[in-house]
């Protein structure tokens, strides 16, 4: 057994504090947090000090969702194997939970970053939970499990298959209280407990909950070249604190390289970094930006004429994209049956066609349905009277996908996948009863790109405290593109400083419309606690560039006030490959470490 095996990290669970609404709500702070210490005394706050096991809100026999938080979490090793969080659920607000007194909530996790729901654990007491812990006793050849009432009576039980919630003892009189204090000193920490785990396991943890940044630079070595636009061409790689690296490319110092015959140099050059100040489109929404036809072509949602126009910008390059005139192609005076919100508008390609999917009402709000414009053939983008009538999303049968005045449709977008196409949108039933945002997803119909060619399934409900914070949203999805994986990410919660991405993620050769194949995220993959100075970040889209690079396409405000407007910034991609939506320049490219040096070789007639 390698020493390595013997070594351990500390990995502490608590909940926060709450502060204001906007800046960290109760739904947020009532979550379990964790922090990371070496030697279990000095913690160090993980994921931006942000919640990563949230209690599930539970299901109303109306279909609305009642959200829920919890309190005094308790992390344990399991028998099994893997890890146990016992924590009490309470109502959204941190309150008492009628519906979970004399009981205590359980997940289980194997890797403390994806926590899977088992229930509520009976303790068959009569009072409110308000602490509880737990370990495995051998002796008992069960869990014991130590808990406090709101009398500050404690009682313990043992119960023998705690993922079957069964076995339970009647409760009996403990000798020692619940759990003894920890303290850290991180901002309104409300500490628990913290074990033990081994190394390899909290460098993974620290690693997938800690922003990366750049660490060290490393240049091409020798290499051979003909002339200077070969050298040009050449890349240095970026290594970052995650175990991965990003090339990048690099502004070389030729002088004194003699380009007329054959030679070699030692040659110095710098890391350049691509960036783009946020914002770069002040008061738009949802944007999108795609490529067609060798150019790149911008288009949102125009918050600055309250959401009655769409246009574009085109452009050969990105940088220029940033720059580009604004051209208007459609507005709510165009058509009857689109009076008004015209919103989240998306280039898609379809079957070497280029579409605008975006959503329209004839009147009002109640009444927003997904729609799909057809660029003609060969027709200019920026050229209005080149796009069809916005057309209806409807169902296979051609009947209308929501029913108007009922149930709204929106930003729909489309995943080319293994070989099929498919889209995924948002639905908000009002009537009877309003019961959030929701994810669903369908194949679509490559010949008409209107219609739907099976039925919906449901993805996923805003049932985590992040998505229903202030209002029940599941809303924006995109799809990013992974090598072995379909990221499907989304934006929940109101459209404020509030507003954060999730993600869903397939694995290739599952079938995407069987839901349990789908993995929500805990916690949310962006928030305004991730990028200093950006609030509300959502709605994103991705583009790829010339060289490889996929860009994040998003909006946010720059102060907790300011208008919703867009970035980008590059997705980098952690060492399992999932996307990391947070790398801002800074963290991507550290300036003191950008030089690099090279052996070059000039060779004329080199090829």
């Amino acid at each position: 057994m390698s020493t390595n095996e013997f070594k351990q990290g500390h990995i502490l669970c608590y909940t926060r504090l709450p502060q204001e609404e906007l800046i960290y709500a109760p739904k947020l702070a009532y979550s379990m947090h964790l922090a990371y210490s070496e030697d279990g005394c000095a913690f160090r706050a993980l994921n931006n000090n942000s919640g990563v096991f949230f209690a599930k809100a539970t299901d109303n026999a109306n279909g609305t969702l009642t959200a829920k938080s919890l309190k005094q979490p308790f992390l344990f090793a399991m028998k099994e194997g893997g890890f146990g969080v016992l924590a009490i659920r309470t109502e959204a607000d941190g309150a008492n939970d009628e519906s979970s007194k004399g009981s205590v909530l359980l997940a289980v996790t194997q890797d403390l970053l994806q926590y899977r729901e088992i229930g509520l654990l009976n303790l068959k007491g009569n009072a409110f939970v308000q602490d509880v812990a737990c370990r495995y006793s051998e002796e008992h050849n069960g869990y014991v499990i130590i808990w406090t009432d709101e009398s500050g009576n404690s009682y313990e039980n043992i119960i023998g298959d705690m993922l079957g919630l069964s076995e339970v003892s009647e409760p009996v009189p403990a000798k020692t209280s619940a759990l003894s204090p920890v303290s850290a000193e991180i901002e309104g920490i409300q500490a628990r407990n913290f074990i033990a785990v081994p190394k390899e396991l909290a460098d993974r943890v620290v690693s997938k909950l800690t922003s990366p940044h750049h660490t060290e630079s490393q240049g091409p070595g020798a290499i051979t070249v003909s002339g200077k636009e070969q050298l040009r061409k050449v890349k240095a790689i970026a290594l970052y604190s995650d175990g991965t690296s990003s090339p990048k490319d690099v502004d070389w110092d030729l002088e004194g390289l003699d380009w007329s015959g054959e030679g070699t140099y030692e040659i110095k050059g710098t890391l350049r970094q691509t960036f783009f100040d946020f914002p770069f489109a002040s008061h738009r929404a949802d944007p999108n930006i795609a490529r067609w036809k060798g150019k790149y072509y911008f288009i949102a949602t125009n918050d600055a004429d309250g959401q009655k126009s769409f246009s574009v910008r085109e452009a050969e390059t990105l940088d220029e994209l940033v720059s580009a005139p604004e051209v208007q192609i459609l507005d709510s005076e165009t058509y009857s049956h689109i009076g008004g919100l015209l919103w989240a508008p998306e280039f898609h390609i379809i079957e070497d066609e280029l579409y605008i999917f975006h959503a329209a009402t004839p009147k009002e709000f109640f009444e927003e349905e997904a729609h799909v414009m057809k660029l003609k053939k060969d027709g200019n983008p920026l050229n209005a009277g080149d796009w069809s009538e916005p057309r209806r999303v409807v169902r296979m049968d051609g009947s209308d996908l929501c029913e108007a005045g009922k149930t709204i449709s929106l930003d729909m977008t489309v995943i080319h996948w293994e070989g099929d196409i498919y889209a995924a949108w948002s639905e908000r039933q009002f009537l009877p009863d309003d019961l959030g945002a929701w994810l669903y997803l369908a194949k679509l119909d490559t010949k008409e790109p209107w219609r739907l060619a099976s039925e919906p399934i449901l993805l996923s409900k805003p049932d985590y405290g992040w998505a229903n914070n202030k209002t029940f949203v599941d809303e924006g999805p995109f799809p990013l593109y992974g090598e072995h994986k379909l990221f499907l990410t989304f934006s929940s919660a109101a459209t404020d400083a509030t507003y954060c991405v999730g993600l869903l993620t397939i694995e290739n050769g599952a079938d995407m419309l069987n839901p349990a194949n789908w993995v929500k995220g805990n916690y949310p993959l962006l928030t305004s606690r991730n990028v200093p100075g950006e609030f509300g970040p959502g709605h994103n889209s991705y583009v790829t560039d010339d060289d490889g690079v996929v860009w994040n396409v998003y909006h946010a405000k720059a102060g907790l006030d300011a208008p919703r407007s867009s970035g980008l910034r590059r997705v980098h991609f952690d060492a399992e490959g999932y996307p990391v939506l947070d790398m801002t320049p800074e963290r991507d490219l550290n300036k003191e470490l950008a030089e690099v040096t090279a052996t070059v070789t000039i060779k004329p007639d080199y090829r």
